[in-house]
């Protein structure tokens, strides 16, 4: 008896088992209308408390990611303009540095012309001092050759034929050989 009034306080026996008390048909109705009234709190609670939170967490997480990509942007035009302001330093920096090597350069190479031109003055004043001395030791040697080709010609005419030259004579065969 025990075991009849678990079996029916459980819900009745069909075909020697239990049913499942959300399948007995006599409570359907009861079940139907406390669906309805718990969808009805949670759909309320929902859509008056739950939803709006929701809502103004996402609302809040959006201004949130505007405002940080808007100073993202601002700080990306910043870098951009740091940016270009470094690369025309730079530019500028190049110029300049090209300026002064160009100048150094002209300077130099003024400098090397001025230092050449002296040097070419001196040396030419070096020749032309030079070649006026080798024209003084030609002529001095000039004026002795006359007197050394009589000298040797009166010696050579000596020894050869044994009598003294004639002195016309061997003036005459020395500006003959100086002509020719």
């Amino acid at each position: 008896m025990a075991e009849e009034s678990i079996h029916s306080e459980i819900g009745r026996e069909t075909s020697g088992h239990a049913v499942f008390p959300p399948f007995q048909s006599e409570t359907f109705a009861s079940q139907l209308l406390w669906l309805a009234i718990s969808f009805g709190v949670l759909y309320l609670l929902m859509s008056k408390v739950a939803l709006p939170r929701i809502a103004g967490v996402l609302a809040a997480r959006k201004s949130a990611i505007a405002s940080q990509l808007d100073d993202a942007a601002a700080m990306q035009a910043k870098a951009k303009d740091a940016s270009d302001a470094h690369d025309k330093s730079i530019a500028e920096a190049k110029a300049r540095a090209q300026a002064l090597a160009q100048q150094a350069r002209d300077r130099l190479a003024g400098e090397a012309d001025a230092s050449r031109k002296s040097l070419e003055s001196e040396l030419a004043a070096k020749m032309a001092a030079a070649e006026t001395q080798i024209a003084e030791t030609t002529a001095k040697a000039m004026a002795n050759v006359d007197a050394i080709a009589s000298e040797a010609a009166h010696a050579i005419i000596e020894r050869l034929s044994g009598k003294p030259a004639a002195a016309d004579v061997v003036a005459q065969a020395i500006a003959v050989a100086k002509q020719s």
